[in-house]
């Protein structure tokens, strides 16, 4: 297909009426299509038929020189061969394994060639390489506001590769600079979209679900960067952090909350194993306790087995009601 100029049939922008924020809803329309060429074996053969017209055209000059000819017609011969040559060899190029070349003719669009090696193409035509091999980079740290409104850091890597050179090439600027600026909007959004941690029944937080939240990135980029013809491998969360400014304050809630679930799990031993304790001492008739005792012993146990600290025992020679 050919450059053409036409509004998207999808919304864009969040525009009700389904047309693109620009001028006139312009926008350049191009997909990937092969470009003729051939391989090492016709470039070969274009290799050497340049060789031979030049060696003619040579020759042509050099009889000149020795006068067995016309010169007019010598010169307007060795002419025309050299300029045939010289125009077969505008139809060759090298490309490497990851590399392809964008064929244009005069500014049309003839196609992609993506066959390595030595390869001929239709001559006078303008040729850009454009790499599809994997590439990779790593967002610069962004300060956002999770959603519960906590500043934190975060930063990602991408991982992606040109899908399509003619979008690539065509329907942005640099698409290089177009995927960069785009991933980070993409994290910012769905960083602004989760909760550090600490979420609530049903959502899933930026530190208890990389994975996922990883995926969402990863499709979040995805779609925004379709339109320069770019696929992403993967995305990955590289840095997360709550802000400096309240770095402190955040870690001393992740320590109460840990502080507490552990006093919580000792008490829940400690009322077990108090528990266990006056059923067998009752069972083996070992003693016998009213309920003052019972509630005494129970305290007793309690303070021992839940103290930050080794309890020390004070002996009662005495009654326990005295």
């Amino acid at each position: 297909m050919n450059e053409i100029a036409s509004p998207p049939q999808e919304s864009v922008g969040g525009d009700p009426a389904g047309l693109p924020v620009g001028h006139e809803g312009t926008r350049v329309d191009v997909t990937e299509r092969l470009a003729w060429s051939w391989g090492a074996g016709g470039a070969a053969l274009a290799l050497l038929g340049m060789l031979a017209l030049t060696g003619a055209g040579i020759g042509m000059f050099v009889a000149i020189e020795s006068g067995s000819a016309s010169e007019p017609f010598l010169v307007i011969g060795g002419v025309a061969l050299i300029c045939l040559a010289t125009l077969l060899l505008t139809g060759l190029s090298v490309i490497s394994p990851g590399q392809t070349l964008v064929v244009q003719l005069f500014g049309r669009y003839l196609g992609t060639i993506r066959r390595t090696g030595l390869v001929f193409t239709v001559p006078l035509t303008t040729r850009k390489r454009v790499s599809v091999r994997v590439r990779n980079f790593e967002t610069s740290e962004l300060k956002v506001n999770d959603a519960d409104g906590n500043p934190i850091n975060i930063a990602a890597i991408v991982v992606w590769q040109v899908a399509d050179t003619a979008r690539a090439s065509f329907a942005v600027e640099d698409y290089a600079d177009f995927v960069r600026v785009q991933s980070e909007s993409a994290l910012r959004h769905v960083a602004m979209s989760h909760p550090y941690d600490q979420a609530d029944e049903g959502e899933e937080s930026l530190r208890g679900a990389t994975d996922l939240i990883s995926g969402e990135i990863a499709a979040e980029v995805a779609a925004r960067v379709v339109i320069a013809g770019i696929e992403v491998v993967e995305a990955r969360i590289s840095n997360l952090a709550y802000a400096p400014e309240i770095a402190q304050a955040m870690l001393q809630r992740q320590q109460a909350g840990a502080i507490i679930a552990a006093r919580s799990r000792i008490v829940e031993g400690a009322v077990s194993m108090v528990e266990d304790a006056l059923g067998r001492l009752e069972k083996d008739g070992i003693v016998t306790l009213d309920d003052e005792r019972r509630a005494s012993m129970v305290s007793n146990l309690l303070v021992v087995l839940c103290s930050d600290s080794r309890a020390t025992p004070v002996v009662n020679a005495g009654s326990l009601y005295s």
